[in-house]
């Protein structure tokens, strides 16, 4: 007997729960933002940024179809092809996602027409497009949802070249850009299509993960318990100590790791900089932080 698909579908989601409800109202918003961004800006603009309904655009001018409808016709045999090589990972929401955004494209566009929201701002319209993208698929990717079309196609791709999906969806998304200039034979389509996916991909990070300006430190120094008694009493701030040996003379280190906002940082190099001049300290960009002192993985998993 062949297993049942739907436990898979709707696992770790009860249906008809508040959580149920919540993941298709961010589908139904997400979708509708990925459509009003589609129709009042990218469309009128030609603009091409990858996807499935970057190909949808190109045949709209090329041969008139209608772009909803073309994008969906791509994605019900990509997810179905998809489903058959690499397993029922599609569930349910997604099919429910690329179909209400071909619905929104289409009933849009009939409503709104070609004309553009801001005439003759090509670059607006690349800008505010990615926002608008970037903002409904993050909504969808909350729902644990996707939108179909290229994705599918790097996951497909993933699995015969071991290659990362992330590489693939550029390579991917790269070839239907620049497919862009062949149809329209203007060099200014594929440069505004790069921007407005720079702008999908910013706005689905910030969307995600929020807006953070934390940085995190490492720090290799000899005087490491001076260093730590200041990150602990006068920043009020935690950290870890971690083992290292150094390259060139096998010496036994102690690493500091650290989480502190930029004044925090600021404070603590001149610190550092009075106790121990000859200090090693990489500072990177804290993509996000969850745990005490910050905010809690049960806040941010409470937030999807």
């Amino acid at each position: 007997m062949k297993p049942r698909i739907i436990p898979l579908i709707f696992q770790g989601e009860k249906r008809f729960s508040v959580t149920w409800f919540r993941s298709y109202l961010f589908i139904v918003v997400g979708t509708f933002l990925v459509s009003v961004g589609y129709v009042l800006f990218i469309t009128p603009e030609k603009i091409v940024p990858g996807g499935i309904y970057g190909i949808s655009i190109m045949l709209h001018y090329l041969i008139g179809t209608p772009i909803g409808l073309t994008a969906l016709a791509f994605n019900i045999p990509l997810t179905l092809l998809g489903t058959k090589l690499l397993g029922p990972r599609f569930g349910i929401k997604t099919v429910v996602a690329f179909i209400l955004t071909s619905f929104y494209v289409d009933g849009l566009y009939y409503l709104w027409g070609s004309k553009p929201l801001v005439e003759g701002e090509t670059l607006v319209a690349s800008i505010f497009g990615g926002i608008f993208i970037g903002a409904g698929v993050a909504l969808t990717f909350k729902a644990k949802a996707t939108s179909g079309g290229s994705d599918v196609i790097a996951m497909i791709l993933q699995k015969y070249t071991r290659m990362p999906s992330g590489q693939l969806m550029m390579m991917v998304d790269g070839v239907i850009v620049m497919g862009s200039l062949l149809v329209f034979g203007d060099w200014r389509i594929p440069l505004f299509s790069f921007i407005t996916i720079f702008f999908i991909g910013r706005v689905i990070d910030y969307t995600l993960h929020g807006f953070t300006y934390d940085k995190t430190l490492f720090i290799i120094s000899d005087k490491h318990e001076e260093i730590r008694n200041s990150i602990i009493h006068d920043l009020k701030r935690g950290g870890t100590f971690l083992q290292g040996k150094g390259m060139y003379n096998q010496a036994e280190k102690q690493i500091i790791f650290t989480v502190l906002s930029p004044r925090e940082m600021y404070l603590l190099e001149e610190y550092v900089n009075r106790i121990d001049p000859q200090a090693f300290i990489a500072v990177l960009e804290a993509y996000e932080i969850l745990g005490k002192g910050f905010k809690s993985l049960s806040e941010k998993i409470d937030e999807k």
